[in-house]
């Protein structure tokens, strides 16, 4: 895919240089997702099949294999592992489509639109304990306490989400706040275990836990600014649909930072009034006078920077270029 932003010139290895490089164990990965959908309720591996076939990049376990394997970790368990994040994963978007109302994700149908509320919730209610039940299997103790806590941060992301829903007083720190626990949690978390797999000193578990928190909120950063640039086709969801949902992200809190005090005031109330139809344009057109999604990149590639700064006491070698790579791909992208 060619991308709107030139990649850094140091790159070596780009995503699909990544996935080809990890395929095997994917391979196994997958495998072993659909082990965990296997029920004797047949809507469980039904609704798992249909998320799980939507065009996901299987991004969050591949950011654990690749750290099992800098943490020179061989066994079996990053599989299962990997196979676990993923599957937690999913029940995040189905109980995030429930709570949003979504009636599309990826370009398709939510499940909750297909099979309804009720049915979704207790699938993602089952995913989550199935997980985190297979999970105790390892009998790691780290393993569950980073799991746990990873899964816990999600659930309060969401909360606080829903809290700030509508809400133009809401700072970039609260922003900030909520997209670490959403969507930063599991990948840091991805990475983390893969560190404790291979018995990494505490230094480097916590840097690679941290590379995957920071890299994380960037691909929830590059998210929220895409919803103000691509159109429905390219990014499986309407122009502002943020917006629409009364969800203050980073473009727009970069915007209400810089635009002169009456726009501010006009901005405030068109979010107040929950009137997305009429505000779209004006909003579009105020981003692009302040040049907000500009500033609101620069704030993400700053963060981007952090992360790989993050890898800088690692041994280069191809599973570092991989991590650097993913750390690029979070904000030069398209979709």
């Amino acid at each position: 895919m060619t991308s709107k932003y030139p990649l850094p010139y140091h790159q070596k290895m780009n995503l699909q240089d990544v996935f080809e490089l990890y395929e095997d164990k994917l391979q196994l990965v997958e495998l072993k997702i659909q082990d965990l959908f296997k029920n004797k309720a047949s809507i469980i591996p039904l609704i798992g099949s249909y998320i799980t076939s939507s065009g996901g990049k299987r991004l969050r376990p591949l950011f654990h294999l690749i750290s099992a394997d800098i943490a020179g970790y061989e066994g079996d368990a990053q599989i299962e592992i990997a196979a676990i994040v993923e599957s937690i994963h999913t029940a995040s978007l189905l109980h995030d489509d429930v709570v949003d109302m979504a009636e599309m994700r990826r370009g398709k149908p939510t499940a909750n639109s297909v099979w309804g509320n009720q049915v979704v919730v207790l699938v993602g209610d089952f995913l989550y304990s199935n997980a985190l039940k297979t999970a105790v299997a390892q009998k790691n103790q780290r393993i569950m306490e980073t799991l746990s806590a990873a899964t816990t941060r999600m659930t309060e992301g969401e909360l606080l989400q829903l809290n700030r829903i509508g809400d133009p007083d809401m700072s970039e720190e609260d922003y900030v706040e909520i997209i670490s626990a959403k969507t930063g949690a599991l990948i840091s978390a991805a990475c983390r275990i893969g560190a404790i797999l291979g018995g990494m000193p505490e230094t480097m578990e916590l840097r690679l836990a941290e590379f995957g928190m920071k890299t994380g909120i960037v691909f929830q950063m590059a998210d929220d600014i895409l919803d103000y640039m691509a159109e429905e086709g390219e990014l499986g969801k309407k122009l502002c649909k943020d917006l629409e949902e009364g969800k203050i992200t980073l473009p727009l809190l970069s915007l209400l930072k810089t635009a002169a005090s009456e726009e501010v005031s006009e901005i405030k109330k068109m979010i107040r009034d929950s009137v997305p139809g009429e505000s779209v344009g004006r909003i579009l057109e105020l981003l692009k006078k302040y040049r907000s999604i500009e500033a609101s990149l620069g704030k993400a590639r700053a963060l981007v920077d952090g992360a790989k700064a993050e890898l800088s006491a690692l041994a280069d070698g191809p599973a570092k270029e991989a991590l650097l790579a993913i750390a690029d791909y979070s904000l030069y992208r398209e979709k």
